[in-house]
């Protein structure tokens, strides 16, 4: 059978959420706000599928760089390259 390439292939653990985090997330984490320059943690929620980053960014900080629509411009290092990423809300946290 011939393998899967879609944007969730190989990621049965990494997004997977603990027991008593099911379910949606509460809404201040939709509408938090970040500023340009702000350092931001790449933490992916797997129930919301909006401004959803690809599973190799899991875990990875970058700086806020822009905001485009609701979701934000974040720049990650990846291998030598920087990378820009556009990335809702709710799958980024403060680093403080």
């Amino acid at each position: 059978m011939k393998m899967s390439h879609g944007p969730r292939a190989r990621s049965r653990k990494k997004l997977r959420k603990k027991v008593r985090e099911r379910g949606m997330p509460p809404i201040r984490r939709y509408l938090a706000k970040f500023e340009i320059g702000e350092k931001a943690a790449i933490d992916i929620d797997p129930s919301v599928h909006e401004g959803f980053p690809h599973h190799r960014f899991q875990g990875l900080t970058g700086e806020v760089v822009g905001k485009q629509g609701r979701a934000y411009k974040v720049k990650v290092r990846d291998g030598g390259k920087y990378k820009i990423l556009i990335v809702h809300p709710v799958h980024l946290r403060k680093v403080k």
